[in-house]
């Protein structure tokens, strides 16, 4: 990353999905790096299920812009069901990077060329490992994986801070699977 820029990644969820965790776990792997980040949610109805978004800003300077992200460089899409009847790739930047958590691929008709969709069984990964399908974790992993603007190394640090014992062991392990997967896999 180069000296100040500016790097935003929108998060799309489903309150009680983990969209703020999200957020908070990638800015922390970007603090470990000695990077600035700032990691916010916003919500629209204030209740379980309702879609929401969760917001980080990653830079080499600090970050003193507060307004919600209406460009991102990077979409992660925590609930997938949001692509059909939401706008979430609304402002997406030209070359931008989306991270959808589906085990299926499926067309997105408003895509431009320059602009790289992976999708990623982030669910089915984490169901495997914790037995619960939380797979934002395994969405971060290949969050690293694909952009290469945080090692995954910093990202299972701030997890081991954020959580502790069993719970610890399992994200790491889901992370890594995500990164994995990803380095494995080239989609479009």
């Amino acid at each position: 990353m180069e000296k100040g820029f500016l790097k935003e990644v929108r998060i799309h969820a489903r309150a009680g999905q983990g969209a703020i965790t999200t957020a908070s776990l990638l800015g922390d792997a970007f603090f470990e790096e000695g990077k600035f980040a700032y990691a916010f949610p916003h919500f629209g109805a204030a209740r379980m299920g309702a879609p929401m978004n969760a917001f980080v800003r990653i830079s080499e300077r600090p970050v003193r812009l507060r307004s919600q992200v209406y460009n991102p460089d990077y979409l992660l899409i925590v609930d997938p069901s949001l692509v059909m009847g939401f706008d979430v790739f609304k402002g997406f930047k030209e070359e931008g990077i989306a991270l959808i958590n589906s085990e299926e691929d499926f067309p997105i008709p408003e895509m431009k060329k320059s602009q790289k969709v992976f999708f990623i069984p982030a669910n089915k990964i984490a169901q495997e490992i914790m037995g619960r399908p939380l797979g934002n974790t395994a969405l971060l992993g290949a969050f690293c994986a694909i952009t290469g603007l945080v090692k995954l190394e910093s990202l299972l640090k701030a997890i081991n801070k954020r959580f502790s014992g069993k719970i610890a062991q399992q994200n790491i392990e889901t992370a890594r699977r995500g990164f994995e997967y990803l380095k494995s896999t080239s989609r479009r």
